[in-house]
């Protein structure tokens, strides 16, 4: 126990406990924080869970899903309402996106006090805030928020809404990622490779087309694509098209993609943007490489160049290609990377990531 003697009683609510990097943080910072003598409750507004969570839940996605959508809306607004005032939480934790501002600003100042905490994960912060200063400020209004990169953080301080912004880092659990890496065998051999959601967001195209200009075909070295989505057929037929059908494996989303990790020759990241990816993080755990592009944000912060993977100059194809070539071609570089993987990344064990969060807690009451 780290509390300090302190017990808290939390509530973490988002929007699953499935599939996506903030959900799957959701669920593992439950498991630590009940762990460490917290009382935690999980409240998720859609009926999507299948990662392993510790505590009580709410399940609004359950709650009249078959009813017409104005009245479904307000009865689980009243019963999250409920859920909330009932239980006098001493902090709540909202790891939900948040673009409807009458909905927010309700849930601000009629469900939510001044002990709430705002995660932000993205650094598109249209997913979090009203691209209004004002109406920000009205969201934000005494409530902490607690930004995944230090270059989130420090845009929301440029905006100048709240006094209230801190950088918590994603955590990584490494005893269930240990296990989890050899629960089963890859089929494939020699592949590199990249996960995500197929969405557009994360440029899977993209990734397709330096990986066709590469080396990496000619070696049999194949690009294993692990996610779900709505862009799965354009890349099948972008592979066709460019004749390495035979080299792009798509494979579906995994809640244990370890093994995948523990397996590739190295990860790649060619999102157009990111907030902290857990696809860097889970892969060095895995003593994994990576390589990836510059984005905001979250590799600058992960990766450092030549040393546990490639950073790769944002969104230059070219030099995405360059990149991969180059863990293949210089052994030395690949090895020295491989090397270095798992140590770079033990600064956000989900041990010391979880002692910020229950130091904030501590301090904030």
């Amino acid at each position: 126990m780290i509390n300090n003697g302190k017990s808290h009683k939390i509530a973490i609510v988002g929007d699953s406990l499935s599939s996506g990097g903030a959900e799957k943080v959701h669920a593992i910072l439950s498991v630590y924080f009940q762990k460490n003598g917290l009382e935690v409750h999980n409240c998720v507004f859609m009926d999507l869970i299948t990662y392993e969570f510790s505590g009580e839940v709410l399940n609004l996605g359950k709650i009249s899903s078959n009813s017409f959508f104005v009245y479904r809306k307000a009865k689980r607004f009243f019963i999250f309402r409920n859920f909330i005032k009932s239980n006098d939480f001493d902090f709540v934790i909202d790891f939900r996106q948040k673009t409807n501002f009458i909905l927010e600003f309700l849930i601000s100042r009629f469900v939510y006090s001044n002990n709430a905490i705002y995660r932000v994960a993205s650094g598109v912060l249209d997913f979090y805030f009203p691209k209004s200063s004002f109406l920000a400020t009205v969201l934000c209004q005494n409530k902490t928020i607690v930004t995944v990169s230090n270059a989130i953080r420090e845009k929301v301080e440029q905006l100048g809404f709240t006094k209230k912004a801190l950088c918590i880092y994603n955590p990584i659990d490494f005893e269930k990622i240990e296990f989890l890496k050899n629960q089963f065998n890859i089929e494939y051999d020699n592949y590199i490779l990249a996960v995500g959601s197929f969405k557009d967001i994360k440029q899977f195209d993209k990734l397709i087309l330096a990986y066709s200009k590469s080396i990496l075909p000619a070696q049999n070295i194949k690009l294993v694509l692990l996610g779900n989505g709505k862009n799965r057929a354009i890349y099948e037929s972008m592979s066709k098209e460019l004749r390495i059908d035979e080299f792009v494996k798509i494979e579906d989303f995994l809640n244990n993609p370890f093994p995948f990790y523990k397996n590739a020759k190295f990860t790649v990241l060619s999102s157009k943007n990111e907030g902290f990816p857990n696809v860097l993080l889970e892969s060095l755990a895995c003593e994994t490489p990576v390589v990836a592009f510059n984005c905001l944000s979250g590799p600058s912060e992960i990766i450092q160049d030549c040393e546990n993977g490639l950073l790769v100059e944002n969104q230059n194809l070219e030099k995405l290609t360059t990149a991969m070539n180059q863990l293949i071609i210089n052994q030395e570089l690949y090895l020295h990377c491989k090397k270095n993987a798992k140590e770079s990344v033990l600064k956000f064990s989900v041990e010391r990531i979880g002692e910020q969060w229950i130091q904030l807690f501590n301090t904030s009451k």
